[in-house]
């Protein structure tokens, strides 16, 4: 068995999203870390004998790799606690769509055989992770609006992505959260290394913190790899 790493590392002054603002600005939201009490100041409590740190983190849920529950778009919809572990341990597949540019939507050509799909997650190697922290990680390839229909008629559990959003952020409507969420289809975006793996024969692990009406949360996705 293998494991591989699917999730970006979560940091102070990560890249996050960006939201304009009313003057035509624009806001990036990112994480804020930093010791509530350090080992030095928390010494003296411990009358010299041990020594602890805390940290605090401040952060919107939608940063680094992160899932997305029904409740992100719905209000009647599951938030984050709701969801049951197994619908968070699923047996996994890759779809290789390398090779678009920004702005270029994959066809369902892309897809493999429909009834390989059900009951899985299904991620997209779009190989943008590798532009995480530059601007050109902000402009990128998504789905199709065929692609979207194909797999909610597949019926897969979950659908995720190695860029910043799985829709076009051009399109106000975000057919795939407003598709994909309405039939209780998970999404994690911001994942990488993908092209490590292969296209099946794996358990993706996509588990947040059970956070109570929360739309979305940061997760340690990572693949279960099975020897043959």
């Amino acid at each position: 068995m293998t494991l591989i790493d699917l999730s970006h590392s979560f940091e102070d002054g990560m890249p996050g999203f960006r939201l304009e603002d009313e003057n035509g600005t624009e806001t990036e939201y990112t994480a804020e870390i930093h010791p509530l009490f350090t080992h030095e100041e928390s010494r003296s409590k411990y009358e010299g004998e041990a020594a602890f740190e805390v940290t605090e983190i401040q952060f919107q849920t939608s940063v680094g790799t992160y899932l997305d529950a029904p409740y992100h778009r719905y209000p009647d919809g599951r938030d984050i606690s709701e969801l049951e572990i197994d619908e968070l341990v699923l047996p996994g597949i890759v779809v290789d769509a390398r090779g678009l540019a920004p702005g270029e939507q994959l066809t369902e050509a892309a897809l493999p055989p429909e009834a390989s799909l059900a009951g899985k997650a299904v991620l997209f190697d779009f190989g943008w992770s590798q532009y995480w922290g530059s601007e050109k990680y902000r402009s990128y390839p998504y789905l199709s609006e065929s692609v979207i229909e194909t797999l909610i008629e597949a019926n897969v559990a979950l659908v995720g992505v190695d860029t910043i959003n799985i829709d076009d952020h051009r399109d106000p409507a975000r057919p795939a959260h407003s598709q994909l969420l309405a039939e209780e289809i998970l999404i994690v975006e911001n994942l990488r290394n993908l092209t490590q793996l292969p296209e099946s024969g794996f358990r993706l692990f996509a588990v947040p913190i059970k956070a109570v009406e929360t739309a979305a949360m940061p997760v340690r996705a990572f693949a279960e790899v099975s020897e043959n």
